[in-house]
């Protein structure tokens, strides 16, 4: 499939688009332009960054995002998520400029400014705890988890947090001592901030041993503030709990006074096909930590808490830009287009997405059924023995880049499936096409 014509109509396409709404590469990859960059790239910026290919991206519409060197590819990785409502969304930039010609910047912690009431009152009303909720915003996911484990222990005033295996919450110090994903994220970095414990994520097994074996000998459960834990982990592998799992961490938090701390930063904004991820299982936590795509690209997070708890004093968590009117603007707008119907397009995309890929499960022995909900899904990649092999994952996501199809990993041998929430019928379909072509060719890898 190489012609637009070839594509139906969608709703929430960008009318008038300036970008093919297929891969279209006009070079070797990377391009000339693109080689040039990485090289100064190379020269002057952290080797702590994980770029996995060379993609020099220039521009963006909806799904397609343009190199530097005029190739243009079919994007399901949105920015790490991020890019809920498409790049360059018309009404989210018409948003941030006409703000922008506004007020730039003024800071929420000391003035008021209307974007980001509104958009408190916004995420307020919609926050899933069925009593009236607070927010309090940040610029990031670290900063929102680092801002709800203070909150946590400021509430309770008790120490101890419980976090998972797996899990990531962020690469700043609270955040980092709450992440279990990958030990080079925490390499060298020590010590870490005391009193976090790590258990096996998503089992029953795992909260059996949490209270048959750590609360009677190690883990006291009156000094536990709080429990962190993503409806659906995502830098871990994009894993899906046991039913009951979270239901259970609730009831042990109601047991015994602990807040239960949900990591929506990857998994919320619609993605999963609901507004916050944790709604398809009914639990209602106690805090709710967002970012990544609740303003479809621009630096904001936010905190949602019963207002009960938030009962810190001025002065005792601040920030200088959380909040920024800019991105407020750009947050609010973003909220109403998932509404909209992006929501409900995450999750009829997302049906088609798992279809497609049971399919290619299937045909190909070496990787694993789908899993996710919405438009956060993953599927392992397997070597002969079954075994999981991120060699071969990587490999995978390389070739897809060659054939203008943007992946990610995540866990230990996954590749996600994150696309902007406007991505169609018809792109899911040429997706699933380059990616099966891509196995048949890797058969033998």
């Amino acid at each position: 499939m190489t012609s637009n014509q070839l594509l139906p109509n969608s709703e929430f396409r960008i009318p008038n688009s300036s970008l093919p709404l297929v891969p279209q590469l006009v070079t070797s990859l990377p391009g000339p332009r693109a080689q040039v960059l990485v090289e100064r790239d190379r020269a002057v910026t952290s080797p702590s960054y994980t770029r996995g290919y060379p993609l020099v991206v220039a521009r963006g519409e909806g799904c397609m995002v343009e190199d530097v060197d005029g190739n243009v590819f079919l994007d399901l990785t949105a920015g790490i998520a991020v890019a809920s409502t498409g790049h360059a969304h018309p009404e989210v930039v018409a948003a941030v400029q006409a703000q922008a010609a506004n007020l730039l910047h003024m800071s929420g912690t000391d003035f008021y400014y209307e974007s980001m009431v509104e958009l408190a009152e916004n995420l307020a009303t919609r926050a899933p705890f069925l009593i009236p909720a607070k927010v309090f915003f940040s610029n990031s996911g670290a900063e929102s988890n680092e801002g709800a484990l203070k909150l946590a222990r400021y509430y309770t005033r008790r120490s101890q947090v419980i976090a998972f295996l797996g899990a990531f919450h962020g690469r700043t110090y609270g955040a980092m001592s709450l992440t279990g994903s990958k030990a080079v994220q925490r390499q060298h970095f020590g010590p870490l901030l005391p009193g976090v414990t790590h258990i096996p994520y998503g089992t029953h097994a795992a909260l059996d041993y949490l209270e048959s074996k750590l609360f009677p000998t190690v883990l006291p459960p009156e000094d536990i503030a709080a429990i962190f834990v993503e409806p659906i982990q995502g830098e871990g592998g994009y894993i899906v709990p046991e039913d009951g799992f979270l239901k259970r961490i609730r009831q042990i938090c109601d047991r015994y006074g602990i807040l239960m701390v949900v990591d929506e930063v990857q998994a919320g904004m619609g993605r999963t096909g609901r507004l916050f991820a944790i709604e398809h299982w009914g639990v209602v936590p106690d805090i709710i930590t967002l970012a990544k795509g609740i303003a479809s690209g621009l630096p904001l997070g936010a905190i949602l808490a019963r207002s009960h708890l938030m009962t810190w004093q001025p002065g005792s968590h601040a920030t200088t830009f959380g909040g920024n009117p800019v991105a407020c603007a750009a947050a609010n707008v973003t909220l109403r287009l998932l509404e909209g119907g992006l929501i409900e397009n995450a999750q009829n995309m997302g049906n088609l997405l798992m279809s497609g890929l049971t399919e290619l499960s299937q045909q190909f022995s070496w990787i694993s059924p789908p899993r996710g909900k919405g438009l956060m899904v993953a599927f392992d990649v397997l070597d002969a023995d079954g075994k999981l092999d991120s060699e071969r994952r990587d490999r995978i996501i390389d070739f897809a880049f060659l054939k203008g199809l943007l992946l990610l990993g995540c866990g230990k041998a996954a590749i996600r499936f994150c696309p902007p929430l406007v991505i169609d019928s018809a792109q899911i379909q040429v997706a699933l096409q380059i990616l099966r072509d891509i196995l048949l060719e890797a058969s033998d890898c």
